[in-house]
């Protein structure tokens, strides 16, 4: 029984969905697919019901699950320990998302628990850069926001935040339940730098070329809407200050919170960072 076979079990156990068992797996449905059939002939019971409903475990898939989980954890215990004995217990996290997040607070906690011999390195990272400096080869791994440019990344979708317009209080629009981006048409936005990835960009501008000041941090931001009634977007639930308000945008896709690593990057503390976070967002 492999290692990897029981990667992709769990994959699909956890998502109880191939499709998107495969996306997170970056390959294609049809080899995940015959590796689960492999997997349920070498354990000689079916592991998963197939109806029309979609997909659940079996009884011996619930168990396998349990057991699975616990094998390949105590296979990135061994390979954490491993690289710590050659000198490489060190692991250089991007960040972008808000520090208070509780789905980052979790994985933290988690990650430190299950990893107390290694050295986490936080690297902050301001709105022009996604990746968090990971294309750059300042960090390991990014825990940042989609979309922007994944050539030659893996990236794993753990939350979607719906997004709304932020304004300020005095501003017509704010006493608005729900807005649409044709009302903001006309609006100066704030925007970023030209040389900011341009999938970043558009999302962020909602997928039209804006006018209105550029900035390059959450607070500046804030501020132009502030000081010079400039409009922009931000995901929903972040506290804002008395003086704005943000009214949710019903015609904008939600903002995905990602990991996201370099493709065919081995190294087993970005796996298992991987790992938790997938169970710490999950909550």
């Amino acid at each position: 029984m492999e290692l990897r076979t029981l990667r992709y079990f769990v994959a699909v156990a956890e998502e109880l969905h191939f499709g998107r068992a495969a996306a997170r797996l970056h390959m294609s449905q049809p080899p995940l697919s015959r590796a689960i059939k492999r997997l349920e002939t070498e354990v000689g019971a079916a592991l998963f019901h197939r109806s029309a409903a979609g997909v659940t475990l079996t009884r011996v898939g619930a168990v396998l699950l349990e057991e699975a989980r616990t094998l390949l954890a105590q296979a990135d215990r061994v390979r954490v320990r491993v690289a710590a004995a050659a000198g490489a217990a060190t692991l250089t996290v991007g960040i972008l998302v808000d520090s208070t997040d509780p789905g980052a607070t979790r994985l933290a906690a988690a990650y430190r628990r299950r990893h107390p011999g290694v050295e986490v390195r936080i690297r902050e990272t301001d709105l022009t850069d996604p990746t968090c400096g990971l294309r750059a080869g300042l960090v390991d791994v990014a825990l940042t926001r989609g979309p922007f440019d994944e050539t030659g990344l893996a990236v794993l979708e753990l939350r979607a935040d719906p997004v709304g317009a932020v304004l300020r209080a005095d501003d017509p629009l704010a006493r608005r339940d729900r807005l649409r981006l044709a009302d903001l048409a006309g609006r100066r936005w704030f925007r970023f730098p030209e040389d900011t990835d341009p999938i970043w960009q558009s999302y962020w501008n909602g997928g039209e070329t804006r006018e209105g000041p550029v900035v390059r941090a959450v607070q500046e931001c804030l501020q132009a809407v502030l000081w010079n009634g400039t409009v922009g977007m931000t995901p929903l639930g972040h506290d804002q200050p008395g003086e704005l308000v943000v009214v949710p945008l019903s015609d904008m896709a939600p903002s995905r919170v990602v990991a996201a690593w370099n493709e065919g990057d081995a190294n087993p503390l970005i796996r298992s960072f991987v790992r938790i976070a997938t169970a710490a967002y999950r909550v």
